[in-house]
């Protein structure tokens, strides 16, 4: 498909789209709602319009650079909101598409009509004719851009679709090759990843369901319960979804409350919760017998939660919409078997399926997550029973965010705490004793663990 078979009300689309994008989370509700309005859903462009929708989000901070050179701003976030939907539309059909057939020589020179003509015309009904004006000068610069790059981390900015950040402290971390295959693992499409619900069915009845809707499943290498396949999968369609005999979940995330290893009639505290995943699987685990305390403040996280947990048939949770760091004075102390902290982080290692972080992720957020995790594991620690066990896991790349955490829980409660070692199955932490998954050597999403013990009251 080129451009040529491309409109300029389909590139009004986009631009709309684009600008919604920004308003309405997801932003592909915001594309499906714009599509649905522009006749797109459905038709022959629909899958051709929506790639290019998101490879703008996937581009957006080259793209927004681009905008800012151009424009002569620091930060594209000071233009009107349509002026910068409809620059972030024309720099990435201008400059970066790939869904251009060679045969379309003059393919630029349409969307450039299309640009000047309608979407000038669009801007001056939706915002002011003088915005319009001026992107009409800024089309004819987009199309003749020449990108160049000053360094090796813009030149892999633009090859892996990733920010400076990231790559800068992933070289750091790892060096320059082993960032390499992380990138490259970043940008390859990640299989569905489901986890058995062994309370209501097996792996080698879901194995057999799935070869019957012609999907050849194989089996997790670290969990033994998940199963992958590639995509697209309908889930709302799906029985085995909808009878809660599979759950939604990375093999990476399945492998925690493995690690945590809950037993039948145990006390367990969640911190952070919701959407559920881990809640569900430690009420496997603990063959539905004992108590869960789940902790979220996301009211719409939560109502995920119990969805999960009503179709997975666990009963033993208790939901409480509190932030977590109530949980002692709402429950007291020292009296869980077990506390599971998935810790809020920046989300480094899920790059692969949350395009959006591409770009999003900043110096200074990094080192505000550090410090609310470390707050929330001392939340843990007074949780916890004597001879009780804490999990705490991120799904981070970051040090700051995994090690540096834990030596410094370790040293603030120095004969308090004792760091269970974890000897496998996935690669040492880079502290002894801890434990990592890596997109490019596991499959998986990026993850961070460390098991402790208390050993003994806090004085």
């Amino acid at each position: 498909m080129s451009y040529l078979t491309i409109t300029a009300r389909d590139v009004e689309a986009l631009v709309k789209a684009v600008k919604l994008g920004e308003e309405i989370k997801p932003s592909q509700q915001a594309k499906r709602d714009v599509f649905n309005e522009y006749g797109i859903t459905g038709t022959y462009k629909d899958r051709v319009l929506t790639a290019i929708f998101y490879d703008i989000w996937k581009r957006i901070g080259i793209i927004d650079r681009i905008a800012a050179e151009l424009t002569g701003v620091h930060n594209v976030a000071i233009l009107d909101p349509w002026l910068r939907a409809a620059l972030r539309v024309a720099i990435e059909l201008l400059l970066f598409e790939r869904h251009i057939s060679s045969s379309a020589r003059d393919a630029k020179n349409f969307i450039v009509r299309y640009l000047k003509g309608r979407v000038c015309k669009f801007l001056s009904d939706v915002t002011h004719p003088y915005v319009s004006m001026y992107f009409w000068d800024l089309v004819d610069r987009i199309a003749q851009y020449k990108i160049e790059f000053k360094d090796f981390v813009e030149q892999w900015e633009y090859r892996y679709l990733v920010s400076s950040t990231v790559i800068r402290r992933l070289v750091e971390l790892v060096g320059k090759e082993e960032t390499k295959k992380i990138l490259r693992a970043f940008n390859r499409t990640p299989l569905i990843s489901v986890r058995v619900n062994v309370l209501k069915s097996s792996v080698e009845e879901v194995e057999k369901a799935l070869r019957s809707e012609g999907i050849e499943p194989i089996r997790g290498r670290f969990v033994d319960t998940v199963l992958k396949f590639k995509g697209p999968y309908d889930f709302d369609r799906s029985e085995l979804y909808s009878e809660g005999k599979i759950v939604i979940q990375d093999e990476a995330a399945a492998l925690a409350s493995i690690l945590l290893d809950p037993k039948p009639r145990e006390t367990v505290v969640d911190m952070c919760a919701a959407p559920g995943g881990k809640t569900e699987h430690i009420g496997e685990l603990m063959r539905n017998v004992g108590t869960i305390y789940a902790f979220d403040i996301d009211r719409k996280r939560i109502k995920r939660m119990r969805e999960l947990l009503k179709r997975t048939g666990i009963t033993i949770v208790r939901i409480y919409e509190e932030d977590v760091r109530k949980a002692p004075k709402i429950l007291g102390e020292e009296f869980a078997d077990r506390v599971l902290l998935d810790a809020p982080c920046t989300s480094s290692g899920t790059i692969s399926k949350n395009h959006e972080l591409r770009w999003r992720i900043q110096e200074k957020k990094i080192y505000e997550m550090a410090q609310q995790q470390l707050e929330l594991l001392r939340v843990a620690v007074k949780l916890v029973k004597p001879g009780g066990r804490i999990l705490y896991t991120t799904c981070s790349l970051f040090k700051e965010e995994n090690e540096e955490v834990v030596s410094k829980i370790l040293k603030e409660y120095e004969g308090v705490l004792r760091l269970v070692p974890l000897d496998g199955p996935l690669d040492p932490g880079f502290i002894p004793g801890t434990m990592r998954a890596w997109p490019h050597k596991h499959g998986t999403l990026g993850f961070f663990y460390a098991l402790f013990e208390k050993v003994k009251s806090l004085p």
